[in-house]
């Protein structure tokens, strides 16, 4: 399936971290916490401001991000879950 975002969104795959604690202790799956780094699958082209004109948005496809806790709404393509947020949700991008 093939998904465009619109105006200022995006659509982020998230980066699964390890399964163990820096002290070597494995996290079992019901105790993780979902991360709050992903990457960039899709992009929008941008928010439309008052005059017409779009304001191009700051991060592109294949950056690595950070985002909040709560951000986006949850969605599954083709049985894989994604992250539809708006680019204000995105908090930094990984260099």
């Amino acid at each position: 399936m093939k998904i465009r975002p619109l105006n200022d969104r995006v659509l982020v795959l998230r980066v699964e971290q390890e399964q163990k604690t820096a002290g070597g202790i494995i996290i079992p799956d019901t105790a993780k916490e979902k991360p709050q780094e992903g990457k960039i699958v899709a992009a929008g082209p941008g928010k439309m401001r008052d005059d017409g004109k779009r304001t191009p948005l700051e991060v592109k496809e294949g950056d690595r991000i950070l985002f909040s806790k709560y951000a986006g709404s949850e969605i599954k393509i083709d049985g894989v879950e994604h992250i539809f947020m708006r680019e204000s949700d995105i908090l930094a991008v990984f260099n």
